[in-house]
């Protein structure tokens, strides 16, 4: 008797009480596939906040890391793309593309663009006073003559701007939009200190447009010109400046005429020369 209410009581077995979904005969199993597919869903959403906040945070990272490197590389990418297009077709997201760090890390490190450009212009200065005070320093230590410091001073300018193609565009596009960009304290102290270096060893006029101070632009203009209009101007007046050769004869020339010309600043002017001369 007792056995046969067992079997009533007892529930039947069906093709669903012996499966393992909803309802069956493994309930557990089920709960542990929802805990499961629960924390993958929390660990992929954890995943993706974290990746997130490191792009927020991309700018703090990379200072963190390599503070000195990355401010280089945006130098570096600024310098090519304000000399190749222009301070206002240059955006800061496009600086940070070039150097390889996040859109937002050049206005991290500098600001805003208009710091972004003067730094650019600030670095460039600065080589040009280094590369100023070196030559002179090799001029003191050579104990040579006034031809061989201004040799040496005009081939080492010269070899200053070839290798900078990308500072004498930038000084051209100041010169087109007529300067307003420049703050008016490093490359005017660049200038003073090669204007010194002039004066005091070829032993010239250093008073405001005095023998030291044209001579220097004598010097910048000659080593400047035929960077700009290397294909331009130069070809069309019978000019090669497509090797090394070309510009080592280049290089010649100026030294030369610039000789001659430090040893005619000695002589009195001719007639030939003097407007004030009467012809009869």
């Amino acid at each position: 008797m007792r056995r046969w209410l067992a079997a009533e009581v007892a529930p039947k077995r069906t093709s669903q009480s012996r499966g393992s979904g909803p309802g069956g005969r493994f309930p557990w199993r089920d709960r542990q596939l929802t805990a499961r597919a629960t924390r993958h869903n929390l660990l992929d959403d954890k995943q993706a906040h974290t990746a997130r906040r490191s792009q927020t945070l991309a700018p703090s990272s990379e200072k963190q890391r390599n503070p000195v490197r990355s401010r280089a590389a945006i130098l570096d990418a600024a310098e090519k793309l304000f000399a190749a297009k222009g301070f206002d077709a240059t955006s800061l997201s496009e600086v940070g593309t070039a150097a390889g760090v996040s859109r937002a890390t050049p206005a991290y490190f500098f600001g805003s663009k208009s710091e972004l450009y003067q730094a650019v212009l600030d670095r460039s200065f600065a080589e040009v006073r280094e590369a100023v005070r070196a030559g002179r320093a090799r001029a003191l230590a050579s104990n040579q003559g006034t031809e061989a410091i201004l040799a040496g001073a005009v081939s080492d300018y010269f070899d200053f701007l070839a290798a900078r193609p990308n500072f004498v565009r930038l000084i051209e596009r100041q010169a087109l939009n007529g300067g307003d960009l420049l703050d008016g304290v490093s490359h005017l102290s660049a200038g003073q200190e090669a204007l010194t270096a002039i004066s005091v060893e070829l032993g010239l006029d250093d008073s405001p447009s005095g023998e030291a101070a044209q001579l220097l632009l004598s010097i910048i203009a000659l080593c400047w010109f035929h960077l700009i209009h290397a294909h331009t101007v130069a070809p069309a007046v019978g000019v090669a400046l497509e090797n090394g050769e070309d510009f080592e004869r280049r290089r010649s020339h100026i030294v030369g005429l610039l000789l001659n010309g430090l040893a005619g600043l000695d002589r009195p002017v001719t007639s030939t020369l003097n407007p004030s001369t009467s012809h009869d």
